[in-house]
């Protein structure tokens, strides 16, 4: 799994947190560092004359009253021991413990420091030596170059303040791409949904823009091809019921038999057309809540009642929100094409975590693996003929497609195992009461 986020929004909240950290970062080090080579020099400058004070103190002190001195010279960051022996030299002192042994020489003079030890990670040891020759151990607690839990806490109190910030400013600029992509998504569903405001920076406004224009330029389309598919399917009825009258006066029996079947079949593609361009306007119907079971009851009762073999199975009582008569020819026409091919029918409703399922299966031939999406599309039929006994005009699966669009839902179409077809409407999970 890859951590570089899919979304702008993520990308480019991620690109301002990383910049702005690795700057706050470097500018945190700059500071801790020159502060750190400040308390260095300040106790450069003062340890040394402090401790040589010291020094000249207990030279000056009889030998048997010079521990008792030993806590009042003591200071929080060094302290005095008489010891022994003295240390034996060192010459590895390096950093601080370096310079401050050529401070010490330089306040003390020659001959008085002795050697440098590393007593832990903290405390440097300085072996001295006083006037008389007695050996006296400085410890030194050497400057410590950490955070405080303070100085953390309002690092991590910035840090997210600045993040915050981040959040808001690329959530407030990729916003309306957000509703932008969101809009697209859904103009093929419902050309005539809303236009988005023009709003955000002035390269998202004029993309917005040009899709405003670019949604009433589809929607006008769309209503122009409604108005020319149904002119022509009213100018065509007349001319049709002409043809048939007079085909009814022809003497042969025949002829006139296959001319009246013809007429049959254009009447039926007209209608079919229109209804494929009727679907373009589903979604300018209303969502409604409706008991689901009692819907596909009644349809099945009406099969039932013209002497079909269809059978509904599922819980008794399911309230969704859709669209009613769009979802009705949806179930009408996937029940259709499982009579065409099997002769009988099942409506199965069941319920999922994330979705309403409608399901029409069928004992029929099924189809081809690779064919089972092209067939959502117009006029594409299995079987290449033009008679509609076999192949249909191939716009009953487009319709209920393009109808599934309106509501939001997926259709989809499935061989079942033993044989037969499956056509599986999945309704979204917000369409459930």
């Amino acid at each position: 799994m890859s951590l570089w986020p899919s979304s702008l929004f993520g990308r480019v909240a991620a690109i301002l947190l990383a910049g702005l950290t690795a700057a706050y970062a470097l500018s945190y080090w700059s500071v801790m560092r020159e502060r750190a080579d400040l308390a260095e020099s300040m106790m450069l400058a003062y340890v040394g004359r402090d401790v040589a004070s010291s020094v000249a103190m207990l030279d000056r002190l009889p030998a048997s009253e010079r521990a008792t001195w030993l806590g009042k010279l003591q200071r929080p960051n060094y302290r005095f021991t008489l010891d022994g022996q003295p240390l034996p030299p060192q010459t590895d002192a390096v950093g601080v413990a370096r310079r401050l042994a050529a401070s010490l020489n330089a306040e003390l003079g020659p001959g008085r420091l002795l050697g440098v030890g590393v007593e832990d990670s903290s405390r440097t040891v300085f072996s001295l030596r006083l006037a008389d020759g007695t050996p006296l151990t400085l410890h030194l607690m050497t400057p410590r170059k950490m955070v405080s839990m303070t100085t953390a806490l309002m690092l991590a109190l910035q840090l997210a303040v600045v993040g915050t910030c981040i959040w808001w400013g690329v959530r407030v600029a990729t916003r309306p791409l957000r509703d932008l992509a969101s809009a697209a998504t859904r103009l093929g569903e419902d050309p005539q949904a809303a236009e988005l405001p023009e709003r955000g920076p002035a390269e998202v406004r004029r993309a917005i823009a040009a899709f405003n224009t670019m949604q009433r330029r589809i929607a006008a389309h769309l209503a122009e091809r409604l108005q020319i598919l149904a002119a022509i399917a009213h100018d065509l009825q007349t001319p049709i019921t002409r043809m048939r009258v007079r085909t009814d006066l022809l003497a042969d029996e025949a002829l006139r038999d296959k001319l009246q079947a013809d007429l049959i079949d254009m009447q039926h593609l007209v209608e079919d057309g229109l209804a494929y361009a009727r679907t373009a306007h589903a979604s300018l119907e209303k969502m409604q809540a409706l008991d689901l079971h009692a819907l596909l009851d009644g349809l099945v009762c009406d099969y039932r009642d013209g002497a079909r073999q269809v059978d509904l199975l599922g819980p008794s009582h399911l309230t969704v929100t859709t669209r009613p008569q769009a979802l009705k020819r949806i179930v009408m026409n996937l029940v259709d094409n499982a009579l065409k091919f099997a002769g009988e029918a099942q409506v199965v409703v069941s319920q999922v975590e994330a979705a309403v399922v409608i399901e029409v299966l069928d004992r029929g031939p099924g189809m081809p693996e690779d064919q089972l999406l092209a067939v959502l599309q117009p006029f594409y039929r299995v079987e290449g003929s033009r008679n509609r006994e076999t192949g249909g005009s191939g716009l009953g699966l487009a319709i209920a497609h393009r109808l599934s669009g309106a509501l939001g839902a997926t259709l989809s179409l499935h061989n079942r195992p033993g044989g037969g077809l499956q056509a599986r409407l999945a309704l979204p999970a917000q369409g459930r009461v």
